[in-house]
């Protein structure tokens, strides 16, 4: 049996669900809770600028990327292309599957950021995107079960290439 392991780059603004999201995708969905501890493959931001220079330290070399916005929070989707550019820039040129994430679909009366729009900014930038609850537990895992599949799918792509070279 071989084990794949990808590195999974979350980030966002503060306060968007980054950790919420992880944690609920890490206990299968069992429980919404304050107090996080993160797995060893996956790597949260933490969203504030004073951390953000310590965190990209860990990031190394991302295999995949998850950026996180609140529905709610114009700004915080706004920011979405600094923190995608800041992860790039560790990817060494390299192709990273990525996912755009609009959390908080609970508050969708609330919504600053239509559908529509994060789908095509997410297009453009060749993310897939998914929108979830973190609190009410809805559609919680399938932004990272989509980056496990284009994880799975790039390592296929690059195993045939250098399959094909001998």
């Amino acid at each position: 049996m071989v084990k794949l392991r990808a590195r999974c780059i979350i980030v966002g603004d503060a306060a968007v669900g980054k950790s919420a999201l992880s944690q609920m995708f890490r206990s299968d969905g069992g429980h919404f809770q304050k107090n996080y501890s993160m797995g060893q493959y996956i790597f949260d931001s933490a969203g504030r600028e004073t951390f953000v220079g310590a965190c990209e330290k860990m990031w190394g070399q991302p295999s995949v990327v998850c950026v996180v916005f609140d529905i709610t929070s114009l700004a915080s989707f706004n920011s979405c292309s600094r923190w995608l550019e800041r992860v790039r820039a560790h990817c060494n040129g390299l192709q990273v599957p990525g996912v755009l994430v609009g959390n908080k679909s609970d508050l969708s009366s609330r919504r600053e950021v239509e559908a529509a729009v994060a789908q095509e900014w997410a297009q453009s930038q060749g993310l897939q995107y998914h929108e979830t609850s973190a609190k009410d537990m809805e559609n919680c895992d399938a932004p990272l079960l989509s980056l496990a599949q284009a994880f799975y799918s790039l390592y296929q792509d690059r195993r045939q290439m250098i399959q094909g070279l001998g």
